[in-house]
């Protein structure tokens, strides 16, 4: 017999006053045909980027290890909350470690990419997503500051003194703290993005692409890198071994535990790459103000600087190279004229490199 209108509209009322959406009756009138972790894991490898793969590899190893055999729709906040305690428990403990907190900043977005694509694809509704319910981890307070110019020196000194290749570390050292590039911005130059007639690189980072000015130091340094490891494609990376193959981060990582062992600064405050951005950003900032600090990163305005006015006072790549022939005390030909004797407040490690 079929349904009336007067039994729909109970129905709906019904349905209202449980808070529950007719994609939930569906789901619960169907078989019950919710994968587990172990058997959809796969899929969501496949979808994802290849740099997210490398990123969330471990962490989707752990959700199966501890979740393999329940289905998706099974665990809830408490068992995530439980699943923090564990990756941070058997989180590595690095020089750079923070109690696992950002173990478990990874494991939260590993977990948000299954669900998603779970949702994506019909398997659970948007009302099954778990991590819906979840709220984001607080993120750990960065404990990373600008280095001064005696501990600057006290590290590339360390450095060369102490490894195999002196030329690359000095190299590397100078290039993160004159560009203040991101470690994968120097793994992924390529020969094709030098311009050494303008003195600019092209940096790829976290999916942008910027012009970046160099001085005539740096980018004679890598041009003769280059020729020096056989680097001829236009195409290839420029950051090599001796041997010629492409350097990786692992080479950073063995670089500052190297120099850690000497250094006892480097070994407490965990200090990596990426201080060295943050110590040439503290200076173009209290010398050229935010703008140029900005464009000086890479950064998004308007992400990292709120307000309508970011529209009007974006720095542009001369004022950026005016930053930088003041930093590193030579001319650059895209500088704004007359900018030559504009005078630092603040003496920059690159600077004091050079006295």
């Amino acid at each position: 017999m079929g349904s009336t209108q007067a039994d729909v509209q109970v129905l709906v009322q019904m349905m209202q006053h449980l808070n529950v959406e007719p994609e939930e009756l569906l789901a619960a009138a169907r078989p019950q045909n919710i994968p587990t972790f172990e058997q959809f894991m796969p899929l969501v490898r496949d979808a994802a980027p290849p740099a997210s793969r490398v990123i969330y590899h471990a962490y989707w190893n752990t959700i199966v290890t501890c979740w393999g055999t329940r289905r998706l729709h099974e665990p809830t906040p408490r068992d995530v909350d439980e699943l923090y305690e564990h990756v941070r428990a058997i989180a590595q403990r690095r020089r750079n470690h923070a109690d696992g907190g950002s173990a478990v900043h990874h494991t939260y977005y590993a977990l948000q990419r299954v669900y998603r694509l779970a949702v994506d694809q019909g398997i659970l509704s948007s009302r099954q997503d778990l991590m819906a319910r979840v709220p984001k981890p607080r993120k750990v307070k960065s404990r990373r500051h600008a280095l001064s110019p005696q501990l600057y020196q006290e590290i590339v000194q360390t450095a060369v003194r102490t490894g195999h290749d002196p030329r690359l570390d000095s190299l590397l050292l100078r290039f993160h703290l004159e560009t203040a590039a991101r470690t994968g911005g120097a793994l992924g130059l390529l020969l094709q993005d030098l311009d050494p007639d303008r003195l600019l690189i092209t940096l790829r980072e976290k999916g942008t692409l910027r012009f970046q000015p160099v001085s005539r130091t740096l980018m004679q340094a890598l041009l003769d890198l280059a020729e020096e490891r056989g680097v001829s494609a236009r195409t290839s990376p420029l950051l090599r071994f001796p041997d010629g193959r492409p350097l990786t981060r692992r080479r950073y990582q063995r670089m500052w535990d190297r120099v850690g062992k000497h250094v006892k600064a480097v070994e407490e405050l965990s200090i990596s790459t990426h201080w060295l951005r943050h110590t040439t950003l503290t200076w173009v900032e209290r010398n050229f103000g935010t703008a140029v600090a900005i464009a000086y990163a890479g950064h998004s305005q308007w992400n990292l600087w709120r307000g309508s006015t970011t529209i009007y006072v974006k720095a542009s790549l001369e004022e950026v190279a005016t930053a930088l022939q003041v930093l590193t005390g030579e001319r650059h030909p895209l500088a704004l004229v007359g900018s030559w004797t504009v005078e630092a407040d603040d003496v920059h490690p690159l600077q004091e490199a050079e006295r």
